[in-house]
């Protein structure tokens, strides 16, 4: 069965996707990343999707509009995919699984009560002519879940070689926000939300009219600036921190008003590269403090903060006893893994299965995600229930394209 699975992540940027073919074999079931690719939103669509973001009010009006460009973009890029995987001389795509964009996770008290991603899915499937799941994190939260990190049921197969050898293996992504997912033998994997990743430097880069790629490219701010200590100690003490886990957070937290308000404390006026430095070392310290607590000896490290070097090399120097690698040393192309990881969602529940990890999301049990648009005059696809989770191996495809 192959599964385009595609997500917009909290940078807001454009949209990722990914093509696996997953196939039985004797020792359980081949996951093949057949085909990936990137697709920038239109800049007028990243405009208002920006300005509608918390802490932005919004009415049902702007709501239904993004709704539907949002769908219309996803579609045209998945239809966009399934023509070039196609091309590239691989068997149809018999299913979409979009988890959309984030618009709101609503937290109340630690505990989350409701998210929005919008991106209607029946666009996709008149785009496509295929299938689609979507609304991913509701039934997780219904079940008492955050709804967040849904990916651990990836990093929970990339990080099995580790934890048999005895290694307590991490998996971070350094996304618009920074999650990690732990596992060690004889433990439930545990996973959470650290913190803002790239979240607050995209913001005020973004809001820097000198600086239209609307993020740091290759760090470069961030080394030509200076670490700002008082600020950056003020940014530390935030409560979100502190919380137990498991727990999650997103843009309704760390936006750009967030840090503005700590610039108005801290009362100095600070050069943006001074600025998107300490945002930097914000991030690598919260997610080395983490890691560190956790007792990790071993990261894997995917998502957009792969790229930014200064970041990356940061947080290999403050964990000095762990060895780092990106996730492209297991099988997957560390910028496209949360594409992947929905694509094995889109799997998993056309197979039966639950696409949650209970103990990483906090839910009462592992449950079968999203909700399923039919496409117009097809059936609806089923590889069989099965009645356990199979052990599973990612492997590129040969031939891949993207």
């Amino acid at each position: 069965m192959r599964v385009l699975g595609m997500i917009s992540g909290t940078s807001h940027d454009g949209i990722d996707i990914a093509v696996v073919d997953f196939a039985d074999d004797a020792d359980g079931v081949t996951a093949a990343i057949e085909y990936t690719t990137s697709t920038p939103y239109s800049p007028g669509l990243r405009e208002r999707l920006r300005a509608a973001l918390p802490p932005a009010p919004v009415g049902f009006d702007v709501a239904c509009e993004l709704d539907t460009l949002i769908g219309q973009e996803f579609g045209a890029a998945a239809a966009a995919a399934v023509r070039a995987h196609g091309q590239a001389g691989f068997g149809p795509v018999d299913l979409v699984c979009s988890h959309g964009q984030t618009v709101f996770h609503w937290i109340a008290d630690g505990r989350a009560l409701g998210t929005l991603q919008l991106g209607q899915p029946a666009w996709i499937a008149e785009a496509t002519g295929l299938p689609v799941l979507s609304d991913l994190r509701a039934a997780d939260i219904a079940a008492g879940g955050q709804g967040a990190p849904l990916v651990p049921i990836l990093d929970t197969i990339l990080l099995t070689a580790d934890a048999e050898e005895g290694r307590r293996a991490g998996a971070l992504n350094l996304g618009g926000i920074s999650n990690v997912t732990v596992v060690a033998s004889g433990e439930e994997p545990a996973a959470w939300d650290i913190g803002p990743a790239n979240a607050l430097i995209d913001a005020v880069v973004t809001a820097d009219a000198g600086t239209p790629d609307g993020f740091d490219r290759d760090g470069r701010l961030a080394a030509a600036g200076t670490v700002d200590d008082e600020l950056l100690e003020q940014l530390l003490a935030e409560p979100y921190y502190a919380l137990p886990t498991p727990k999650s957070t997103g843009k309704e937290l760390f936006h750009f008003d967030y840090v503005l308000e700590h610039l108005a404390r801290r009362g100095a006026d600070l050069a943006l590269a001074d600025v998107v430095a300490t945002l930097t070392e914000l991030t690598a310290r919260t997610v080395a403090d983490a890691v560190r607590a956790a007792g990790v000896e071993s990261l894997l490290v995917s998502g957009g903060g792969v790229r930014n070097p200064v970041l990356l090399g940061r947080i290999a120097e403050l964990l000095p006893e762990v060895q780092v690698r990106t996730s492209d040393a297991v099988g997957v192309p560390s910028d496209d893994k949360e594409a992947v990881a929905f694509a094995l969602i889109g799997w998993a529940s056309a197979s039966g299965l639950p696409g949650n990890v209970p103990s990483c999301t906090g839910a009462s049990g592992g449950r079968v995600l999203g909700r399923l648009s039919p496409a117009p005059g097809t059936p609806l696809p089923s590889t069989g229930v099965r009645e356990a989770w199979p052990r599973v191996t990612f492997r590129a495809s040969e031939g891949a394209a993207g």
